[in-house]
């Protein structure tokens, strides 16, 4: 029976980032996939989604021009998104395959294995594959198996009439019409993209009054208007009631506040409320590693369990899904099981984007996060209309909003980017909150012109008083105020 210093299982992006990390360390490594490497980082999530959101925005940008001129919208079939989908994920695919095998064939240190995973006690797993079984041993385990699709109860999901973001990818065809359950990330993500290729009539359920609920008012207002401009039908505040399928579509009943109930028939529907994590076939049990006894989630202190030498990473922990806090999870996981000494984990300085119609990106604190904590700030938020390069795009849909610390130093608390080229400019205010920095020194920055990124410069000096455009003359394209919590309020909590 082999041994190993780790072992890791899945080979996702929280996985292979351990695994690597891993090897960087002198610690012999055995990394298992049971099925691709990889994993929903580059199928069926964040690459082919991302893909043909890429693919998505460029037929809506070349039809946005040739609408304005009287010509005939163009229009890509689905063979040919599915094409470039593919190419994308071999030439991802490709680079993982080929580092492995060289990695595989030039270190002594690294071995990976294909087969499914499953605990026999705390330090031995069982790895099974059709025609072959195999029992290793290690020292420390990293579980970073990934998620999946949440289900609901009352709903059977075929991946054909109805279907989750797994089965998307696997269309015969775009469909003319389709509902989307769930108006969360995913599920505004995939209205984008059907909406902007222009095929397909579609239908976003939300049980909230407004989408992206977690974000700020003006951000989730901005993202449906866009999604309505390109012919989203948004129906907010809506209870489903009863989904039916036949062999030809689907049909689906909602129920509103004045118990008015709506009716409607599509050809499709996507299920997108959520992922659960792939925990429960690993054999947990036979570990020792405590549980939730009201959800059977592993009870997790950053990745640690209560099993010293076992850790769990990515969307594996059940929360925080998004491939670059996987990949620092699982680099942070094998440094501390080499010994290092690692700081505690920290997800507040985590840029993120939202690939919508428009783009958001994000980075620390939004307003109702810092309203419902009772943090003072300062807010400047400038619209794309005032950006030369956002002119020059043709792209004026879109602003920036910088939140400030209530004080003389004016430390960044958070930033909001709403529209192209969103994510260009969040990383540097992302290294200024972790830093400590204050505004004046993102003022101080030269930066290109025309670019994106000059927005944020101008929100700092909107700050500072001294912008290229004053809030008092244009106030419906510049905002600048500061938001303290209620003393009485304050004192009574």
């Amino acid at each position: 029976m082999d041994h190993y210093d780790l072992c890791v299982i899945g080979g996702g992006p929280a996985g292979y980032a351990a695994a690597m990390r891993a090897i960087d360390l002198g610690l012999s490594t055995l990394l298992v996939e049971r099925d691709r490497i990889g994993g929903t980082g580059i199928h069926d999530g964040a690459l082919s989604s991302k893909t043909m959101w890429e693919i998505s925005q460029r037929v809506s940008s070349a039809n946005d021009m040739v609408r304005t001129r009287g010509r005939e919208p163009f229009r890509l079939s689905w063979e040919e998104i599915t094409r470039t989908v593919n190419e994308a994920i071999f030439e991802r695919k490709y680079l993982y395959a080929c580092h492995m095998q060289l990695l595989e064939t030039s270190s002594a240190r690294f071995r990976h294995e294909r087969g499914h995973a499953r605990f026999m006690d705390p330090h031995r797993l069982c790895i099974e594959r059709p025609g072959h079984a195999m029992t290793i041993s290690a020292r420390n385990f990293i579980v970073a198996t990934g998620s999946r699709p949440r289900a609901l109860p009352r709903i059977r999901v075929d991946e054909d009439r109805v279907m989750t973001s797994n089965g998307i990818f696997r269309m015969n065809a775009l469909p003319k019409s389709i509902v989307i359950i769930g108006a969360g990330v995913i599920g505004c993500e995939f209205a984008a993209i059907l909406a902007n290729l222009g095929h397909t009539q579609v239908h976003l359920i939300d049980r909230a009054e407004r989408i992206l609920p977690f974000e700020d008012e003006d951000v989730s207002d901005l993202v449906r208007q866009g999604l309505e401009r390109k012919g989203v039908i948004v129906h907010r505040a809506a209870q489903l009631r009863e989904l039916r399928t036949f062999p030809d579509g689907v049909e689906f009943t909602l129920s509103f506040a004045n118990d008015h109930l709506e009716t409607i028939a599509v050809e499709r529907a996507l299920l997108s409320v959520g992922r659960i994590p792939n925990v429960d076939r690993l054999g947990i049990e036979h570990t020792g590693i405590d549980l939730d006894p009201t959800t059977g989630a592993v009870v997790l202190d950053g990745t640690r369990t209560s099993v010293a030498h076992i850790q769990v990473v990515g969307d594996a922990t059940g929360a925080n899904m998004l491939v670059n806090l996987g990949e620092m999870e699982g680099r942070h996981a094998a440094e501390t099981i080499a010994g290092l000494p690692v700081p505690t984990l920290d997800h507040e300085h985590v840029s993120t984007i939202m690939f919508l119609e428009p783009e958001v990106a994000g980075v620390g604190l939004n307003e109702q996060e810092c309203r419902k904590r009772g943090i003072a700030y300062r807010l400047a938020r400038i619209d794309y209309g005032c950006l030369a390069r956002a002119i020059a795009m043709r792209r004026t849909r879109g602003f920036f909003k910088v939140l400030v610390s209530d004080d003389e130093e004016m430390h960044v608390l958070g930033m909001r980017a709403v529209g192209e080229h969103a994510s260009s400019a969040i990383q540097a205010v992302a290294l200024m909150m972790r830093t400590g920095l204050g505004i004046r020194e993102l003022a101080e920055l030269v930066h290109p012109h025309p670019s994106i990124t000059e927005g944020v410069l101008e929100c700092a000096r909107i700050l500072l008083g001294t912008s290229l455009f004053k809030p008092s003359v244009y106030g419906d394209k510049l905002r600048h105020y500061t938001w303290r919590p209620d003393p009485a309020k304050v004192k009574a909590a």
